[in-house]
């Protein structure tokens, strides 16, 4: 910019025939050299490291940046300002790095917005060198670029009814011997702290010399399935994140539960059944970097698990604007699964207008358990609704 108005002296110097217009061209441009030289010839060496703590969080969770910067020099550092962009230099973090002493650490700590769900970029972290008229700027990249993973809002609910399916992974819900008689048992064990000394098989202690302890019952292990519709077609922006937070309380109310867990999405993504601490953070980062597509088809998604028929328990997450055709397909799959929930957004959940809201609920066909979520009656009520429903009508 001063380059340019130096231009413009010396233009106007020879059509108005000012010549203290050349003398104030040329101030600028010794300026400019002066400005140039300062920040090329400036020599510092500095070492950042960026700490996220932590790096994966449920939405509305604190995550912080724990910065240190050191002097690896053996000179004193000039003044410096950092710059940390975050989800893609939408957001940046800025501060000014005040002269370090050689081995001297500066610290610097702020938070990261969590509001919502998503795979966020953070960094490269640039140091920014600038001459004091604020001419001419050098950078370096001091730390690389790192992901913050915003998991999706988590409501503390029940998880899906049991449902015993042919797994042959998993036993029965309650204790089962062997034998008409309940002499025989499932396995043997070895003897652990605070076992029921009763339990102990004596036969099997005599003739391994160490206590073996009678397992009569088997081990229990459900399976949930869940589906997540993410078509465009049917959902808008704001549905969708209500979707894929219930998707995510119901998936972790079954981990609970230590269930065998599986994800679906009409995007293609099939997580398979597993347990344990890597699928559960495979299955919430796909989860917090979900979004519509307009490619996507429900039905053969359901087509496909009405073939495999797992059994166990299913949910199907989508809403009113859902057609019949896909609601009745949902509805046929009680017969391979032992339990059907269908989680159906309405109306007023899709569009905010006062008629939306007034909208009587959606035709839906028979299924097991049906929880419908307004925007009066959220996911998490709806869903605690439901299953006080289905109790009632077991009692009966």
């Amino acid at each position: 910019m001063v380059g340019g108005g130096a231009i413009a002296a010396v233009l106007a110097g020879r059509l108005l025939g000012i010549t203290e217009l050349f003398g104030l061209a040329a101030a600028a441009v010794v300026l400019v050299a002066a400005s140039l030289v300062y920040v090329r010839s400036t020599r510092f060496s500095l070492e950042a490291i960026r700490d996220l703590r932590p790096p994966r969080v449920h939405a509305g969770s604190s995550s912080r940046v724990e910065l240190s910067v050191k002097n690896t020099s053996t000179r004193r550092s000039p003044v410096l300002s950092a710059r940390d962009p975050f989800d893609g230099g939408r957001r940046w973090a800025r501060f000014l790095l005040a002269p370090l002493a050689p081995g001297e650490v500066a610290r610097a700590a702020y938070r990261l917005p969590t509001d919502q769900r998503g795979v966020f970029d953070l960094g490269p972290l640039e140091l920014q060198l600038g001459d004091p008229f604020g001419l001419a700027t050098t950078s370096f990249t001091a730390a690389p670029a790192t992901k913050l993973t915003v998991y999706p809002r988590v409501d503390g609910i029940e998880p899906l009814p049991l449902a015993q399916g042919n797994d042959p992974y998993s036993g029965a819900d309650q204790a089962s011997s062997l034998s008409w008689s309940g002499e025989d048992f499932y396995a043997l064990r070895e003897y652990q702290t605070g076992d029921d000394l009763r339990r102990v098989h004596w036969p099997s202690t005599a003739k391994r010399d160490d206590l073996m302890i009678r397992q009569d019952e088997m081990p229990w292990q459900g399976r949930a399935t869940v589906v997540l519709d993410v078509r465009r077609d049917v959902h808008t922006a704001e549905s969708l994140e209500v979707a894929v937070s219930a998707a995510a309380s119901i998936l972790s109310a079954c981990w609970r539960r230590n269930s065998l867990v599986r994800l679906l999405t009409t995007d293609g993504f099939d997580s398979g059944f597993a347990e344990g601490h890597a699928h559960r953070e495979a299955v919430l980062e796909r989860l917090a970097g979900t979004r519509l597509d307009r490619r996507t088809h429900l039905a053969p998604v359901l087509a496909a698990l009405r073939k495999e028929g797992n059994g166990g328990a299913l949910a199907v997450l989508t809403t009113a604007g859902a057609p019949m055709t896909d609601l009745d397909t949902v509805a046929r799959l009680r017969s391979r699964y032992g339990s059907v929930t269908l989680v159906l957004l309405e109306r007023s959940v899709l569009e905010a207008s006062a008629h939306a809201r007034r909208s009587p609920p959606s035709p839906t066909p028979q299924v097991g358990m049906l929880v419908r979520v307004t925007a009066d009656r959220p996911f998490a009520q709806a869903w605690s609704e439901a299953i006080k429903g289905i109790r009632v009508g077991a009692r009966r």
